[in-house]
């Protein structure tokens, strides 16, 4: 076990110019691997819609989806930081955001996200007055995405109103801010300009922190971003996996002689000689 982080960590990597890693998860068994690699914050996103429930986008997400999940990595996580999100529609007002935010801290969540800058700070000042740590989401926000430009911030009016958005952010007392697919010297800039960590996707190098999509990472999804490495082919192992399951046992060759249990023969006689007269008995 390593160092457990915790969410005035982030702070403190920032200012030592330490880079910090984050990555989605979505169940137990992934939260384990991910701790034991030491990433510094395991992320239940809001993208476990469309990456596990095949849902078509995160409007459809809902507060049950993320506290069951969330629960599921709470139990795999013991030194990361584990930071939930807020769906769709769970923090219209000041009020919704503090009560649902309640919620996934009683199962576990220690920081919560949620989407959005200046349009948001009553909610974030909400969360950090009821002492729950708070990372904002600005650039490209999916749960309010519009139009069909993959980029946010290439523009100079969108360029300053990311800028604005964050130090919206910083001021309220947000953690830090994640900026999703904006240009990287606009991410530079914020990065520069604002006292809490910058998280990118999509955003460049100068970020002070990364986050990928776990699917995306391991090469499960079809559609690959721009802005995604992928560091396996799982997709192709598992096909290759299941199309050779299936075929030892259409073909006989699972279970194999080293797959079953055996039972000894004087047991194996008795249980015999019982089987006609329990046959009968059961039908009658």
């Amino acid at each position: 076990m390593g160092l457990r982080i915790q969410p005035d960590s982030l702070g403190m990597m920032k200012k030592n110019k330490a880079r910090i890693v984050v990555m989605t998860c979505y169940d137990y068994p992934t939260a384990l691997l991910q701790d034991a690699v030491g990433v510094d914050v395991v992320f239940v996103g809001d993208s476990v819609g469309q990456n596990v429930l095949g849902y078509q986008g995160p409007k459809e997400v809902t507060m049950a989806d993320m506290l069951h999940h969330a629960r599921a990595v709470r139990r795999g996580v013991t030194d990361a930081l584990l930071m939930v999100d807020l769906p769709y529609g769970s923090y219209q007002t000041p009020e919704m955001a503090v009560e649902n935010g309640r919620q996934l801290v009683d199962v576990g969540a220690e920081v919560v996200k949620l989407e959005g800058g200046r349009e948001v700070m009553a909610q974030v000042a909400a969360l950090v007055g009821a002492n729950i740590p708070v990372v904002g989401h600005i650039g490209y926000t999916p749960q309010t995405r519009t139009g069909q430009r993959p980029l946010y911030g290439d523009r100079a009016d969108e360029a300053v109103g990311v800028l604005e958005d964050a130090l919206a952010l910083e001021a309220v007392g947000a953690l830090a801010v994640v900026l999703e697919c904006i240009p990287e010297r606009v991410a530079e800039v914020v990065t520069e300009h604002v006292s809490i960590p910058t998280i990118g996707i999509g955003a460049g190098r100068i970020c002070d922190g990364q986050v990928l999509v776990v699917n995306d990472l391991l090469g499960v999804n079809s559609d690959s971003f721009r802005f995604v490495k992928q560091y396996a082919n799982l997709k192709e192992v598992m096909h290759t996996a299941f199309s050779n399951y299936r075929a030892d046992v259409k073909e006989g060759r699972f279970p194999g002689e080293g797959h079953r249990f055996l039972m000894k023969n004087k047991e194996l006689g008795a249980f015999k000689e019982q089987v006609e007269n329990i046959v009968q008995v059961s039908r009658g």
